[in-house]
Order: structure tokens, then C-alpha cells, then sequence
């Protein structure tokens, strides 16, 4: 099925007619040069030349056979030249290389004989000739060199989509982990004290029990969401996918989930407004509040946790989690082991730094964000 002509294929198509007419206009004294040509002849000449114009919008249907015509018609028609170097220029740019070395190879044969029959330097029309061979060469390189380039940029063109789908998936898989990693180790602490608290009684059971199948909910209810994503027609990462974004307003709810899970958390939130904070450092602050209480369920629990977030303009925005080191009994469950390396990638994305490890017998996770979108200053080391 033929592909219908676009506008931009009738601006090139009436370019490169208006070019041939153009040629066959500037290259009329030439024709000149045959003496023996009557007037006639000349006629018959300029109609065929226009008719050989008006046939380059035929070029994009058939070039192969548009530039064998031509090449045929431009040994006894002279105001061929312009239509035929722009078939020529079409065969090299579109058609496959095996074509056109066949097209070519039809233009290098009568140069070739035209060069075996020793023409005299000095007479005007070997000259013509020479000129009329170099400018079909010029339009079968200059053919080569676009076809080139094109094979180019549609190689970079598809290597940046496949980047940027292997970001997006990496992107939806950190979003996948933070979300059920949370959920799940909700649900685990509490079937968990539902397994050992055997004297619970009924109620204390009815309440785990709803606690169990809420979180059981809303954790199907993320994946959902995030399969959603995976299926739609394009995927564009964390802030492109659809779903409600978690702010700093967000953590509250955090905290007190975890809190209802039996955690001992203590929050103290930012001082000042947060209307200027740029939606990834928003994001990000929140996943890094997200996986550290997950964290401190998985290793250190009944401990108490320390949430603090704080910052504002000019300063950016610090968030930090702090749990005592555990003595290694935790809650087991299990983990992959990625939270932490998808935080630091979701605060680099976001401008910022993380840094987690013990300080003075506290496991501290700490994140440095930038408040207006503009990278973080470094972290203090000596903290």
C-alpha cells in the first residue's frame, strides 16, 4: 500500500521540480552548442525537458525506473540534465545500495565511452559533457550522504528510546518496591503479632484481622496501579504515570500506619510551607521516609524511630530516619536488598545525595534534597 504524500513530501517534490526547471533554464546556452540543431528540434526539446521537470514528482513511486528514463532520454534531449540529477539524488537517498549501483553503473558506462573516444579538451562541449557527468556524481554522493545520515539519526533516535524505556521500567520497579515493600511489611507485623499474641482476645483478633485485610487491600490496590502503567501505550516514570504523587503532607500518613502496626515513632515535620518544593524532592522525601520505617519493621523492631524532616528555600530540604542498630533478631521478613540502591538513584534523579550507615550505635538514613529543583549542596561528613 502506498504511502500517501505528506505536505513536507509536496514542499520537497515542488522544490526539486522548480530546481530541474531551474537548471534547464540556466543551462539553455548550452544547448546552443550544437549548431546543426533547427528550431524545430529545439522545441521538441524544450517541451521534452519540461515534460522530464513535471516527471520528478513520479520520483518517490518509481525512482529506479524514473532515473533509467531520464538517463536514456538525456543522450538526444538536453534540457534533461536538471529531472536527472534529482532521480539520480532520489535512487541514492531511498533505494537500496544494490540499486543503486546498478543506476550508476548505467551513467558510468557512457562516461566511460565518452572518455575512450579521446575528445578534444578545447572544444565547448566536453567541457558540457564533463560538467553534466560531475553534477550526476555530486547527486549520487550527495544522495549517499543523506541516506547516511538518516540511517544515523534513526539509530540514535532508537537507542534514546530504548534508554529511556529501560529508565522508565527502572523507575516503575523502584516505585513497585517502595509501595509494596511498605505495604507488605505492614501486613507481615501484624499477622505477625496475630501468630504469637495467643492470648489476644477476640476483638484484639477481629482488629488484627481488619488491619490484615486493609493492607492486604490497598497493597493489590498499588499493583494494580503499577501494572496500569506497565500495560498503557507508553510508560514516562514516576511522574508521568498517572497515579497520585505522595507529597510531604503524605508522611503524616506514614507515621501513623506505622504506629498502628505497634511502632514507636517519633515525627517532627517542616516548620515552613512547602508551596515552592519541587515535586521530585516532595517525592523523593517521602520514599526515603517510606523506606525506612520498612526497614526499621524488618530489622529493628519495637525500637523507636526517628522521622525529621526539615529545610526550606535556599537551604534545601534534609530528611533523616533513625532507628538504634539492631542486635540482629528481626522481624523476619525478608528483602531483596534494592531499597536502599533505588533511594540513592531516586535522590540522584531528584538532585540530591543519600547517605545511610551507623553513627554512634543509630542507624541513620539521611537524604539531602534540593528545594527549588537545583542540585543539593554536598553533605556534611563530619555528621
Amino acid at each position: 500500500m502506498r504511502t500517501p504524500r505528506t505536505r513536507r513530501d509536496w514542499y520537497a517534490d515542488i522544490g526539486f521540480f522548480l530546481f530541474a526547471a531551474a537548471f534547464a533554464v540556466l543551462s539553455a546556452d548550452s544547448v546552443h552548442l550544437d549548431e546543426d540543431m533547427s528550431r524545430q528540434a529545439l522545441v521538441v526539446d524544450q517541451v521534452v525537458g519540461a515534460l522530464g521537470c513535471a516527471a520528478v514528482f513520479l520520483r518517490r513511486r518509481w525512482p529506479v525506473q524514473l532515473a533509467l528514463a531520464l538517463l536514456v532520454l538525456g543522450n538526444p534531449f538536453h534540457f534533461m540534465g536538471g529531472a536527472t540529477v534529482v532521480a539520480m539524488f532520489t535512487v541514492a537517498a531511498h533505494r537500496p545500495l544494490r540499486s543503486t549501483a546498478w543506476v550508476s553503473a548505467a551513467v558510468a558506462v557512457p562516461f566511460v565511452l565518452f572518455l575512450a573516444r579521446n575528445p578534444q579538451t578545447d572544444d565547448p562541449r566536453t567541457g558540457s559533457a564533463l560538467t553534466y557527468f560531475a553534477l550526476i556524481a555530486g547527486s549520487i554522493g550527495w544522495g549517499l550522504y543523506v541516506r547516511k545520515r538518516r540511517q544515523l539519526i534513526a539509530s540514535v533516535e532508537e537507542r534514546a528510546a530504548a534508554e529511556a524505556g529501560r529508565l522508565a521500567r527502572e523507575e516503575i520497579a523502584r516505585e513497585m518496591h517502595d509501595v509494596l515493600a511498605h505495604r507488605l511489611s505492614l501486613l507481615s507485623v501484624h499477622a505477625g503479632a496475630l501468630e504469637f499474641n495467643q492470648d489476644a482476645s477476640k476483638a484484639e483478633v477481629r482488629q488484627a484481622a481488619g488491619v490484615i485485610r486493609d493492607s492486604a487491600h490497598r497493597a493489590l490496590q498499588d499493583l494494580r496501579e503499577v501494572i496500569g502503567v506497565l500495560r498503557a501505550p507508553s510508560v514516562g516514570g514516576a511522574g508521568g504515570t498517572g497515579r497520585p504523587q505522595p507529597t510531604l503532607r503524605d508522611i503524616d500518613r506514614l507515621v501513623a500506619e506505622s504506629r498502628e502496626a505497634g511502632a514507636d515513632v517519633t515525627y517532627r515535620g517542616p516548620e515552613c510551607g512547602t508551596g515552592t518544593l519541587a515535586a521530585a524532592a516532595e517525592r523523593a522525601a517521602y520514599r526515603v521516609v517510606q523506606e525506612g520505617l520498612t526497614n526499621a519493621r524488618k530489622h529493628a523492631p519495637g525500637e523507636r524511630v526517628t522521622v525529621t524532616v526539615s529545610g526550606g528555600p535556599g537551604e534545601g530540604l534534609t530528611v533523616e530516619v533513625a532507628n538504634p542498630v539492631a542486635d540482629g533478631s528481626g522481624a523476619g521478613i525478608p528483602g531483596a536488598g534494592q531499597g536502599l540502591i533505588g533511594l540513592g538513584e531516586r535522590a540522584a534523579l531528584a538532585g540530591g545525595q543519600l547517605q545511610h550507615g551507623p553513627e554512634d550505635g543509630t542507624f541513620v538514613l539521611r537524604a539531602r534534597l534540593p528545594w527549588d529543583g537545583a542540585p543539593a549542596d554536598a553533605p556534611d561528613e563530619s555528621a
